[in-house]
């Protein structure tokens, strides 16, 4: 029901734009979020949008660098990755929990309801 796209390998202080398209599920009665678990590393939180769009949150690490959104319109959730560094090499993952919080609300891989399959993104320095 989630479909994440758009990883690949660039460089440092490249950019790069994941999508998540959302299936089967009532698209604006959940919450969204993206994760990421680097090599020998926990998933961890990346940034979070609450179901209307206009409340997001963002992990400190990619903060001023991502830009989180999503498009009622294609059921699709975006992640702007931009200034890329090496460090954040990792497999990301889209996650969605019903809910009409903010976003900071959705920070917990336990509460997501639901998860898709992950993409690469490889940074090189």
């Amino acid at each position: 029901q989630l479909q994440a796209s758009g990883g690949g390998m660039v460089q440092a202080g490249d950019s790069l734009r994941l999508s998540c398209a959302v299936s089967g599920v009532y698209f604006s009665e959940y919450a969204l979020a993206w994760f990421r678990r680097a090599p020998g590393k926990e998933r961890e939180f990346v940034a979070a949008i609450n179901w209307s769009g206009r409340s997001t949150h963002y992990a400190d690490s990619v903060k001023g660098r991502f830009i989180i959104s999503r498009d009622k319109a294609k059921n699709t959730m975006y992640l702007e990755l931009g200034s890329l560094k090496p460090e954040d090499t990792a497999v990301y993952s889209c996650a969605a929990q019903r809910g009409l919080g903010e976003a900071y609300y959705y920070t917990g891989l336990a509460g997501m309801d639901y998860w898709g399959k992950g993409t690469q993104v490889t940074v090189s320095s």
